[in-house]
């Protein structure tokens, strides 16, 4: 089994097809019906690499991933986004899509599929966020939901500028299935950045935003990785150990669009 930060060759792109030979249905699948089918977490049968991953959901706080934490008076749309881990070409990786500039939030930028819950998706204190993060990524890269392992859930987060309290879902590609753009109007591309080019400190910057806010960015996949999403990855690969020394002088600039 490759070990994350090794170097390998290229990953998947929008377009491209990824199989995983004969597909059984796994431990956690969506449902379009009310209520949708019982999904939950299980550890079982992972990779070893994965372990330091598994550790971080069980032990991270909320104040360790982010500032930006849930409103106390309960405000804020309750929404899902799914951090899978697969095997690929170059070992360990992670699935991005890139939102379609014609979105109102957030749109033209690199993330993790998702989006908010549904009321079919459940209780979003309960299994709603797994039903959610499953149910989008999904409808926006095509991914065979039976082929993932969810194992671990992060804390719930907050993006002030978009209002959605965000609950990262930690899957496993058990069995991984083809993806690519489903619908133009929301995604512009689908891809996994090797976690082997995260890691690397030539892909490592800062981006600062007018406003001021700066935040962890990665020149990955011909594109930049920045804001919530690379926050996200950014604590990832510091609290699993991954993390290698970069220049946090090197600055990304962003625009006001952005």
């Amino acid at each position: 089994m490759t070990r994350a930060g090794e170097t390998h060759t290229s990953g998947t792109h929008a377009g491209a097809t990824r199989t995983g030979g004969t597909r059984t249905r796994g431990t956690a699948h969506a449902d379009g019906a009310p209520g949708g089918v019982p999904v939950g977490l299980s550890k079982e049968g992972l990779p070893g690499w994965l372990e330091p991953v598994v550790r971080v959901a069980e032990t991270v706080r909320p104040v360790q991933l982010s500032r930006f934490l849930p409103p106390k008076d309960g405000a804020g749309r309750q929404s899902a986004v799914l951090v899978l881990f697969g095997e690929g070409p170059r070992g360990p990786e992670t699935l991005l899509m890139e939102r379609a500039t014609s979105l109102r939030s957030h749109a033209g930028q690199p993330s993790f599929p998702g989006g908010a819950l549904d009321p079919e998706d459940g209780d979003p204190r309960g299994e709603g966020p797994l039903r959610a993060a499953l149910r989008e990524a999904e409808e926006e890269t095509g991914l065979d939901p039976a082929g993932v392992q969810l194992f671990g859930a992060l804390p719930r987060l907050y993006i002030p500028v978009s209002g959605f309290v965000v609950t990262p879902v930690l899957g496993w590609w058990r069995e991984p299935s083809p993806v690519g753009v489903v619908d133009p109007a929301e995604t512009a591309r689908v891809f996994t950045v090797p976690v082997a080019d995260l890691t690397n400190p030539d892909n490592r910057a800062t981006a600062v935003h007018p406003s001021g806010h700066r935040g962890p960015a990665f020149l990955v996949e011909s594109t930049l990785v920045w804001g919530f999403t690379a926050g996200i990855i950014d604590r990832l690969l510091h609290f699993a150990g991954w993390e290698l020394p970069w220049d946090r002088e090197k600055q990304v600039p962003l625009d006001w669009r952005s």
